[in-house]
């Protein structure tokens, strides 16, 4: 039997900019991405959260954690998955919160579907119910990311699913000789799921890098 001959890839970097053009956000959407450049805050990529929305679909999500509210547009893509999922948002930053409720407001989201938290994300997680959401996305607070994963995998139930925003900070991870705070802090995540034998962990190169973990049944 012949073996068949994979052609050589032509660029990379193309077929990068080409998965992420591929989804369209919708109005509201575009709304909150303007109101975080208002802010000064970096939005997740429309394929990032493209991703996320699949996840709520195909996991069937009811109730979801975020860390990093932003101005909602992250939400927006989460609550887009499917129209029971609710989630709890949780930020720092009081203007983020108002922009992010805005965005809600803007988009058509029922009240009863969001819950906006203040605080830092450890601390509030710290205070949630076991086993009691389908996924988890962390995108805030750095520098507690390690504290942030112990409590994501308490809240998951078995099935639930973890997501990590800039898992590849700036293409900086994959080099070994790159070795500042906030590089380290995500190799020490990536290297938490992968030494986990509870989780099914797999490294999305979509936007900055999205790191996703499944708990085991």
């Amino acid at each position: 039997m012949r073996g068949y001959a994979c052609p050589e890839m032509v660029d990379k970097i193309n077929s990068w900019k080409y998965a992420e053009d591929f989804v369209d956000e919708a109005d509201a959407m575009v709304r909150a991405r303007m109101r975080a450049e208002e802010l000064g805050v970096e939005c997740i990529t429309g394929a990032t959260g493209a991703h996320l929305a699949l996840l709520v679909s195909a996991l069937g999500a009811k109730a979801v954690v975020e860390a990093g509210t932003g101005s909602g547009l992250s939400g927006l893509w989460l609550l887009s998955g499917n129209d029971d999922c609710v989630l709890a948002t949780i930020d720092t930053e009081s203007e983020h919160q108002t922009a992010a409720k805005a965005s809600f407001k803007d988009a058509k989201i029922a009240a009863s579907r969001t819950r906006v938290i203040k605080g830092r994300a450890s601390e509030v997680m710290s205070n949630m119910a076991d086993a009691a959401y389908d996924l988890v996305f962390l995108d805030a607070d750095r520098e507690t990311l390690e504290l942030q994963l112990h409590e994501a995998s308490r809240l998951l139930r078995p099935g639930g699913v973890v997501a990590i925003a800039h898992a590849l900070w700036r293409d900086r991870v994959p080099d070994p000789a790159i070795r500042d705070e906030t590089t380290a802090t995500y190799r020490d995540a990536l290297r938490f799921f992968v030494n986990n034998d509870d989780f099914v962990s797999v490294m999305s190169p979509i936007g900055d890098g999205l790191l996703l973990a499944s708990k085991r049944k």
